[in-house]
């Protein structure tokens, strides 16, 4: 799968944007050829998002090659489109251990490159983050530009257009770059918005219009009357009305693969001051064909041979079948649901793949609703649905709950109202790392007024306790991990649990294992070697104290064990509970530490955290 050194003959040589910068403009686009390939082998060997990155090369080398990074500073969206830029700015040995424990990360980390100037990984924050830095900029008397590229999906996140909003009022200079990769460009219509990018942009237009401002300006009727004339022309060709208006000079759509137009407009850009706002369209997965033709398929890869693409491997014959993923779980029960409540109405902010809604989407288009990236609208939207009797069913990531959590509160909380939130990724999910861990779910809802916190500890009690929720006519949450779980056969009958009740899965003396969800099967194995009990407590609120009590009575040490942030989690529920009855025994409460647990196998993570079985007998027998 390597490719001759002489393929990356220009990339090779480039290990700083300083560099790039020292090649002659005609060498650009062989730059972007390969650094295209290099792109697809890297990714291909370590896994990765491939699709998006793909899609960005030319802007990101031209963007590099315009702008004096890193001085001049780039402030990109999400991250998922940032690899090239990693590349580019002396990462490209790194890439042979991308999102993997102590390699470069998936996303830009200001505590790994200079280069990245904001850390990012969940969607919409490019703008007020760069509105920011062109403020201090102003403030301390720099002459720096700022460029904020964020994509079309990102933009349907309200914190873009409170950005946007806030722009004009902050008297800046400010690049806002829209990466559109959800539409195409035909060549004719593609050809006279560039040559529109290209003059709108320079500086005979920008003097021309101050000029004709000025003189206008003694004729108040005559300005305004330009004024309409012109907005009304480039509204007619452009589609930039909605930026205009928050006080951006909207300049585009132009081709975002076309390198020398691309490097032409962004430096006239780079010579305007205020506010600007270049329109590029980007295609997903550019220059390989698998990744054009599917670039959701492609969007986050494992490895793969990019000759033959990702193949979908067959069952093997007689093999007993796979564990269903806890999406997968979900995604079935939803359906099923749906078949006997015609109240069902299933929410996703942009993730129907992620959250395994596909089929759901596809049975119930009337009952589904992909709000985009918009986790609070999710959230509210959930809670007016409920007001007038529907049963809304919100799936959201754990770590993209935490951007709807006033409206968990203050809509959906507050008011009692039955939305129920099936919350995915809970714990530790890998290559992604701390942006995306759900590490704080048990403690930022269990304090929550009104909610029942549930905590499934594999297949069957996650499908009974999504039907449990259901049930209830109260908020609540079933929290599940990424991936499969210990194998536990499904039961297509669905049953309601009692609230609020645990179970002994194992008695034991001693010791007693307290464990919520994912920690269950740790646990039991850990409890082999210590002999211990292991009490699966199923829900985190309201937590069974009944059961706590009788543990308490009969043990001399209490260990609870999550998958989560021990400060305010699970353990600390339960161990209040108790504190509030006059006990005062041993208790050891084991769970992630208090910090941000980087990226990296999820199994090797859980080991590194204490979390597996090892770990467990091994605490446990320290503080014996």
């Amino acid at each position: 799968m390597n490719k001759p050194h002489e393929v990356f003959e220009l990339l090779a040589g480039i290990d700083a944007p300083e560099q790039l910068r020292a090649l002659d403009r005609r060498q650009l686009p062989q730059l972007c050829s390969e650094l295209r390939e290099f792109l697809l082998q890297s990714v291909a060997r370590t896994g990765g998002h491939l699709s998006s990155n793909l899609g960005t090369v030319e802007l990101t080398v031209a963007l590099h090659y315009v702008f004096n990074t890193p001085d001049d500073r780039l402030v990109w969206d999400v991250g998922h489109q940032t690899y090239a830029h990693k590349i580019l700015t002396g990462r490209r040995d790194g890439m042979d251990r991308l999102r993997m424990r102590g390699g470069v990360a998936g996303f830009p980390r200001r505590d790994e490159s200079v280069y990245d100037t904001f850390g990012v990984a969940h969607s919409s924050t490019s703008i007020s983050a760069a509105l920011g830095m062109a403020v201090a900029a102003r403030r301390r008397g720099e002459d720096r530009r700022v460029v904020a590229i964020i994509g079309d999906g990102s933009m349907s996140a309200g914190l873009a257009f409170e950005a946007l909003n806030n722009a004009e009022a902050a008297e800046v200079d400010l690049l806002v770059i829209l990466n559109d990769n959800d539409m195409s460009i035909s060549p004719p219509v593609g050809a006279l918005h560039n040559y529109l990018a290209r003059l709108m942009s320079g500086r005979f237009y920008t003097a021309a219009r101050r000029a004709g401002e000025k003189v206008l300006s003694a004729a108040p009727g005559m300005l305004e009357l330009a004024k309409r004339a012109e907005e009304h022309v480039k509204g007619m060709l452009l589609p930039g009305t909605l930026f205009e208006e928050f006080g951006f000079n909207y300049l585009g759509p132009v081709d975002g693969h076309d390198v020398d137009l691309l490097t032409t407009t962004l430096s006239n850009l780079r010579s305007l001051r205020g506010l600007q706002f270049l329109h590029v369209v980007t295609r997903k997965g550019k220059g390989y064909a698998p990744a054009e033709t599917d670039p959701i398929q492609y969007h986050g890869v494992s490895r793969f041979d990019p000759a033959a693409g990702i193949v979908t491997k067959a069952p093997a014959p007689a093999a007993r079948p796979a564990s269903p993923a806890y999406t997968q779980v979900f995604g079935d029960w939803l359906c099923d649901m749906a078949a006997a409540d015609a109240r069902v109405i299933g929410i996703t902010p942009a993730m129907r793949e992620g959250s395994g809604m596909v089929r759901y989407s596809r049975e119930y288009p009337d009952r589904y609703f992909d709000v985009g990236i918009a986790e609070q609208h999710a959230v509210t939207f959930g809670a007016g649905l409920a007001c007038d009797g529907m049963k809304p069913v919100v799936a959201i990531y754990s770590t993209f709950l935490q951007r709807g959590y006033d409206q968990l509160i203050h809509d959906v909380a507050i008011q009692n109202l039955p939305v129920m939130f099936a919350i995915d990724r809970g714990g530790l999910v890998g290559a992604d790392g701390p942006t995306h861990h759900g590490s704080f779910d048990l403690s930022y809802l269990r304090c929550i007024p009104n909610l029942t916190v549930m905590t499934p500890s594999d297949e069957n009690e996650c499908r009974q306790m999504l039907y449990t929720a259901f049930t209830l006519d109260t908020p609540t949450a079933v929290r599940y991990p990424r991936g499969t779980g210990p194998g536990v056969a499904v039961e297509k009958t669905m049953t309601a649990l009692p609230v609020g009740k645990g179970e002994v899965r194992r008695r034991g003396k001693g010791v007693a294992l307290i464990a919520f969800g994912s920690m269950v099967a740790p646990c039991l194995k850990a409890a082999e070697e210590l002999d211990a009990t292991v009490a699966n407590m199923r829900f985190v609120k309201p937590i069974d104290l009944a059961l706590l009590q009788e543990l308490a009575a009969s043990h001399e040490l209490l260990v609870t064990v999550e998958e989560n942030v021990v400060m305010g989690g699970a353990g600390s529920a339960a161990l209040e509970a108790l504190a509030g009855t006059g006990w005062n025994g041993r208790a050891l409460q084991l769970g992630l530490p208090d910090q941000f647990v980087e990226h990296g196998d999820p199994a090797g993570l859980l080991e590194e955290c204490g979390l597996d079985s090892k770990g467990i007998v091994r605490a446990v027998r320290g503080r014996a």
